[in-house]
């Protein structure tokens, strides 16, 4: 950039200031803007500590709406509409696509991938696929149950890979994780247990560590690739969302998040990197996994994905039976 002046001679102090500060602003981009799309898996999920399904759903969806957050994914487990808990499920899963959203591959059956032949984990991957395609919002994406796509087998691991590929499924990734199924857990046990439970102190609880999951990945990531990728929030369809989720989008609004739909995060120049990186474990976020292969030391992962932490927590903050750690 050239830079003319009226002045003539010898140049002022004050020029030579401005011209130092614009030459910073050049070379120092602005920080780039904090983006993030939020995913729910194991639909159709079992009741949970105050709602039925439908009410949770309804409950999901307004939530959505009223913090603007479109194109949300809904990862489904179809053989779950054989139990108890999914009756009415498939009602509920096209509700999520007439509201905006969109559905995935969680698998037929939720299997652990490291626990299960790949012979058998393919057939259940392409029995849930026929359910799925053809239905209103579905996306060929695949969301590893547990985040396990191996662990140390790396044969199995690439197996799968291939098997992905040959159907055209992506790997449907998280990059952030709060661990929300276990404050699902604790809350349904204590309710069912009939403990008072602070709902104030679970609010807080819920909303922080989801949120300070999202900040902890992206700065990771921000580390390993030198810049924010979108974030994909895991999340699982609970009750605690049901109840919290309006809580959650202001606070990551807050935060200076901005939200976008799942199509646009899985287009993230960071999804390349799922069908090929290569760690001596493979189970856990994206992000974990490249700052990894990146050659970041541990910890790569939130603390309050560490559950024993998180009981602490919970026991000091939602049930008082404890000081706060």
């Amino acid at each position: 950039m050239r830079i003319t002046s009226a002045m003539t001679g010898r140049p002022t102090r004050a020029r030579a200031c401005a011209l130092f500060l614009l030459a910073l602003f050049i070379a120092v981009p602005a920080h780039a803007e904090k983006l993030i799309a939020l995913t729910f898996d194991d639909v159709p999920r079992a009741p949970g500590a105050w709602y039925s399904p439908d009410e949770r759903t309804r409950r999901i969806i307004a939530a959505l709406d009223q913090g603007e957050v479109r194109g949300a994914a809904f990862f489904v487990n179809p053989g779950s509409l054989a139990k108890p808990e999914g009756k009415g499920g498939e009602r509920r899963i096209a509700a999520y696509a007439r509201a905006g959203h969109v559905i995935a591959n969680h698998g037929f059956s939720h299997l652990q991938l490291s626990d299960t032949p790949a012979a058998t984990y393919i057939a259940d991957i392409d029995r849930a696929d026929r359910w799925l395609r053809g239905r209103a919002g579905f996306r060929p994406w695949y969301r590893f149950p547990y985040l396990d796509e191996g662990r140390q087998d790396k044969a199995k691991r690439d197996a799968i890979r291939a098997a992905l590929a040959e159907r055209r499924l992506a790997n449907g990734y998280a990059t952030a994780d709060g661990v929300d199924w276990h404050l699902e857990a604790r809350t349904t046990d204590a309710v069912r247990a009939g403990k008072p439970i602070d709902l104030d102190g679970l609010r807080a609880l819920y909303v922080e560590t989801q949120a300070d999951a999202a900040d902890y990945y992206d700065a990771l990531a921000v580390k390993a690739t030198g810049r924010s990728p979108i974030q994909v929030m895991l999340m699982h369809e609970t009750d605690l969302a049901a109840r919290f989720l309006p809580d959650l989008i202001a606070e990551l609004k807050r935060r200076g998040w901005r939200f976008v739909s799942a199509d646009a995060a899985f287009a993230d120049p960071l999804a390349a990197e799922a069908a090929r990186i290569d760690v001596p474990s493979a189970q856990g976020t994206l992000v974990e996994a490249v700052a990894w292969a990146r050659g970041l030391p541990a910890p790569r992962w939130y603390r309050g994905n560490d559950t024993k932490l998180l009981d602490r927590w919970y026991d000091a903050r939602v049930l008082k039976e404890s000081p706060v750690p």
